[in-house]
């Protein structure tokens, strides 16, 4: 059985660079909590249930987590990691997991290698940090990450550390690059790594272009608006047009200031995608969501609302299928997210759909 790995935001704790830039205190919760209906039927807000509004510095709160995911069928959490040439953010929850070396839940890392934004979507405007690559920092970041694949929970393929790279196309010569990691790897008595680059929306690369740069493998992230059904409403043909046709800098303008919902079929997104054939002579990884909306971070936000969990399931069943005859030791899905809450995308329990995407999660890995 393919092993299933949801995507972990560390986003839910106070630290010094968020108190600076979005004021004292400011977490994840605080964009979370004031978002409103836009429409109709609109689910909104995403309020937690079981957990409530949790701080990850509690140690409680993350064995809580684990404990949920694990009974529910999910093997293992991808941490997002934040790494600015030689500055951490967010690395607490992490960092105090394997420290205490609990909860035993397996895990491994996704560097978020974009640059650090107000707009919190990875376009550069309005930069509080960026990113580098250097040869320096290069060798000051694997260092750092060898004490987390040391770990005997961190997740490896063949003994080799699985390693996710969020935005692939940021890395200038990656197969240079990685040579060097891998080279660090090996001196540290691992057979290499395992390094798998992240397709998501806004990478152009082609599979054939990403593998011949180095990487090991793809996760085809999602939500992806390249796999959207045909526009269902006057708002999305609207965005698609101002996409096509308007010059980046202006189509980003009205993004952030026009109040608009681009609203998308979740039930004709999973027909579509669950169409597709899947590859098996290189390794590419499916990633499902259960639902996706982005209201409470976004003036005109993308809503792919889903309140039937079976359609969920059934998008999951696809996935395991589709990498069903990889090697046990590399067959992996991806779960978009454990705890995106204000991107409306979690597994964690909330006040309207309870634990049903959990019990579907459940019963379609065949616990």
């Amino acid at each position: 059985m393919p092993k299933v790995l949801a995507f972990y935001l560390p986003q839910y704790h106070p630290i010094p660079e968020n108190n600076e830039w979005w004021g004292e205190g400011f977490t994840e919760w605080n964009n979370v909590a004031p978002a409103r209906p836009r429409f109709d039927g609109h689910y909104q807000p995403h309020i937690p249930a079981d957990l409530g509004f949790y701080d990850l510095r509690v140690a409680e709160t993350r064995q809580k987590q684990a404990s949920l995911a694990a009974e529910y069928g999910v093997d293992g959490f991808c941490y997002y990691h934040y790494w600015f040439n030689g500055r951490r953010l967010l690395e607490r929850p992490l960092f105090e997991v394997l420290k205490s070396n609990s909860p035993t839940l397996p895990f491994c890392i996704c560097w978020a290698n974009e640059n650090w934004t107000r707009a919190w979507d990875g376009l550069d405007r309005q930069v509080l940090m960026s990113q580098d690559y250097t040869a320096e920092d290069s060798d000051a970041h694997i260092t750092c990450l060898l004490e987390y694949f040391s770990d005997n929970r961190y997740i490896k393929i063949n003994g080799r550390p699985l390693f996710l790279v969020y935005r692939p196309d940021h890395i200038p010569n990656a197969s240079s690059y990685f040579a060097e990691w891998n080279s660090k790897a090996e001196s540290a008595g691992f057979p290499g790594l395992y390094i798998c680059a992240v397709k998501n929306g806004f990478v152009e690369l082609s599979d054939k272009e990403i593998l011949n740069e180095g990487y090991d493998a793809i996760v085809d992230f999602q939500p992806d608006r390249r796999d959207f059904p045909i526009a269902s409403s006057r708002s999305q043909v609207a965005v698609d047009l101002a996409r096509k046709v308007l010059p980046n800098t202006v189509y980003q303008y009205l993004k952030t200031n026009v109040s608009a919902v681009n609203r998308i079929d979740y039930t004709a997104l999973v027909e579509g995608v669950t169409k597709k054939e899947w590859p098996q002579d290189y390794r590419k990884y499916p990633c499902v969501f259960p639902s996706w909306d982005n209201t409470a971070r976004r003036k005109t936000p993308t809503v792919i609302q889903n309140l039937e969990p079976e359609t969920y399931g059934r998008w999951l069943k696809y996935a395991l299928e589709s990498v069903s005859q990889y090697p046990e030791d590399e067959s992996f899905v991806f779960i978009n997210a454990w705890n995106e809450w204000a991107e409306g995308c979690h597994l964690e329990p909330d006040k309207k759909m309870g634990r049903a995407f959990l019990e579907v999660t459940k019963r379609t890995v065949g616990l």
